[in-house]
Formats: structure tokens, C-alpha cells, sequence
């Protein structure tokens, strides 16, 4: 007899009505996989995303188990897998099923969690902090000494950005409205440019690294701050032949998991140097509910679904 779990499905595409909070199978691993219990899993813009009809697009199949960020502990094994031990706690993201109590991810895409954190905390940092890691680092090549700006920096990515690259020694100028500016000097930023009063492209210059996490016109406007020679990555944006007019670099950062991206980011948690923002926290039976908060796009920090204790 299989052993049933919740989790949150698609059968088709659309808003909130068409979510589903149902009874499933439990899945069971496959060679190089581990069973998590989820303990909590955090919401994000692409899961509403994909509910809205992303999913098609990426080449998903219906029906969709949605999710895919997860902080829990092994429960089961999969074949071949050693790095682990049944009962370690782990965060990470996987490609889907992370809202569910149980939920399937590659061994080699998850890590152990930062020890000073709990579960609920540690899910509010493992997309965040890949997608700027990946961005200011692999991307744009970002080091020590450097000059970084960062759009809309108290945001989920913007604000881990914020500390990883104070963590790496850059020079960090950050953009965003003046009522969060206590919030991100207190994460390290030298300099703040409220936007509400002043476009950042007309106050910031020579700067080497670009960090976009807004898109649109704001990705446009930010070209000018740029040095020649830079490099403007975003992760919103498609960038096509505008960095060519500014003599500079351009392109989009596309998340993908990280095992020991994830180990170095949880030395840097455990060090101090870096800490995510929960901003609430609902049980998963409420997932319309926090999918609707992280849609209108105001909260600062992460949206987290409380799973099992």
C-alpha cells in the first residue's frame, strides 16, 4: 500500500483557483536521489509564475507538484548516495515538488544547512543566495576591491547580494526606496541611492559590476553607471546588443543548484557574514494565500511555507 502525503498540484494553468492541496503518493527515490521531509519550503515569484502558465513554456508536464526550495532532513536513500545519512538537515532546490511534506532532490543539488539556523530560516536563503552568487561571481566576475550596484537591494536576491559581496570585499552602492535604507546599510552597503528621488544612473559612475534584479526600464538605466569594460548581469532582463553601445558586458543569470556553492554560502551563515529575511510564514494548507502576498510583489525578504516541525 502506498503511503500518502500532501502537496500542492496544477492540472492545468491559470490563478490561484486552479491550486490543489491534495493527498498524493509518497514518492520514493531513485539511484543518486534522497527523500527529504520537508520541514519548509520557500514561496517565490517563479512559482506563481509557473502556475500561470511558465510551466508550459519551460516544457514542464501536467499535472505539476509546485515548490523548489526545501530546507528538511533525509528520510530515505536513494542508491549510490554517500554523501549523506538518513536524518542530516539539508536545504537546497530541486526541481519541483517542494510543497509537499516529502519531496525528491539529487544528491548532488542539495547541501547540508547552516547549523545556527533553523529550518524555517534556512529555507529563505538557498535561491537567493545561488541566484547572486551566480550573478556577482561566476557571471560578472566580481572581486575584492571592485565597485558593484545592486537594483531593488532589499529584495530577496538584492539583499543576500548585498552581503555576499561585502563577504567577497566589494564596494557595494545600493538602490532602493529610502524607507529600507537602515535595512540594507545594516547588511553592509557603502552607499545608497533612494530612487524615489534620485535615478541612480545620474548619481553613480564608474562602477564595475551592475547587479539587476528589477528589469524594464530600471535595466535599461542601468548601463550608464557602468565603467568601460564592465559588466551589467541581471536576472530578470534578456539582454540583447545594448552593452555593446557602452563598451561593456551583459548577460542573464538562469539559477541552477549547487552543492558546494551551497556549502561555501552556509560557512559564510554559520561565519555571520550572511543572513536571509523572513518575511512571513504560512502553514501549506494556506499556499493560495502566500502565492497571492508574493505576487503583489511587497514583502520584504521571503515568503516561507511551515511544513512539519
Amino acid at each position: 500500500m502506498n503511503v500518502k502525503m500532501k502537496a500542492v498540484v496544477i492540472n492545468e494553468y491559470g490563478d490561484n483557483d486552479v491550486i490543489e492541496y491534495n493527498s498524493v503518493d509518497r514518492p520514493e527515490p531513485d539511484a543518486g536521489e534522497v527523500l527529504v521531509k520537508v520541514h519548509a519550503a520557500g514561496v517565490n515569484p517563479v512559482d506563481w509564475k509557473i502556475r500561470g502558465g511558465l510551466g508550459q513554456r519551460l516544457g514542464m508536464s501536467l499535472p505539476i507538484h509546485l515548490g523548489g526550495e526545501i530546507a528538511g532532513t533525509i528520510e530515505t536513500l536513494g542508491e549510490g548516495v554517500s554523501e549523506f545519512q538518513v536524518g542530516d538537515a539539508v536545504y537546497g532546490i530541486i526541481g519541483s515538488g517542494g510543497f509537499a511534506e516529502y519531496a525528491l532532490a539529487k544528491a548532488g543539488d542539495i547541501a547540508l544547512k547552516p547549523a545556527n539556523l533553523g529550518f524555517t530560516e534556512a529555507a529563505a536563503i538557498p535561491l537567493g543566495a545561488l541566484t547572486a552568487w551566480q550573478a556577482i561571481f561566476d557571471l560578472a566576475k566580481l572581486s575584492s576591491g571592485q565597485r558593484l550596484l545592486i537594483t531593488n537591494s532589499s529584495g530577496g536576491v538584492g539583499s543576500l547580494a548585498v552581503q555576499l559581496a561585502k563577504a567577497g570585499g566589494a564596494h557595494v552602492t545600493a538602490v532602493a526606496s529610502a524607507h529600507n535604507e537602515d535595512y540594507v546599510r545594516g547588511l553592509g552597503a557603502d552607499d545608497f541611492i533612494d530612487y524615489r528621488t534620485r535615478r541612480f544612473e545620474e548619481v553613480a559612475h564608474d562602477i564595475d559590476v551592475v547587479f539587476d534584479t528589477v528589469g524594464g526600464d530600471t535595466f535599461d538605466r542601468a548601463f550608464p553607471p557602468l565603467r568601460k569594460g564592465g559588466f551589467l548581469v541581471t536576472a530578470v532582463a534578456f539582454p540583447k546588443d545594448e552593452a555593446k553601445a557602452y563598451g561593456v558586458g551583459a548577460a542573464r543569470v538562469f539559477c541552477k543548484p549547487d552543492a558546494d556553492q551551497l556549502a561555501s554560502i552556509r560557512h559564510l551563515v554559520e561565519a555571520g557574514k550572511l543572513k536571509g529575511h523572513v518575511a512571513k510564514v504560512f502553514p501549506l494548507a494556506n499556499i493560495k494565500e502566500a502565492l497571492a502576498l508574493s505576487e503583489e510583489g511587497r514583502t520584504r525578504g521571503k515568503i516561507i511555507l511551515q511544513i512539519q516541525g
